[in-house]
């Protein structure tokens, strides 16, 4: 189970994330930071950030679902970009996987990533109640 806080004096997100997530005990996965690489170890969608985003998201869909889990028993991410603009795509594809009860999540601009290719790199926490 989780609980969204939204707490009093504290402005309400600006975007897709929540300021905290409560969780009670429950199996905990940690999915390592997740890039636009397919299953051939290729990179997907060179260039386009949303593309990317969505191979991202893809994978960390293998990643829980492998686990027993889905989206929504994410709690926190952290999301790297490569550069400012590419926010509004990455978001366009996340809003594809998240639809309420956003997890907390933490955005960085970074200067690269594992490869020159990559444009974005998101890691994630999960509580899964089995």
């Amino acid at each position: 189970m989780k609980k969204i806080l939204v707490p009093r004096g504290v402005a309400k997100p600006c975007g897709d994330y929540s300021h905290g997530v409560l969780v009670k005990p429950g199996y905990l996965l940690f999915i390592a930071g997740q890039t636009a690489t397919g299953q051939d170890g290729a990179t997907v969608g060179i260039g386009d950030p949303y593309a990317q985003g969505k191979q991202v998201f893809e994978n960390m869909k293998a990643v829980l679902s492998e686990a027993g889990g889905d989206f929504t028993d994410i709690v926190k991410m952290t999301t790297y970009i490569t550069d400012i603009s590419y926010r509004v795509k990455v978001n366009e594809a996340r809003k594809e996987y998240f639809h309420k009860d956003f997890p907390a999540n933490t955005l960085l601009v970074v200067k690269g990533l594992a490869h020159a290719d990559l444009l974005v790199e998101v890691e994630a926490i999960a509580c899964i109640e089995k």
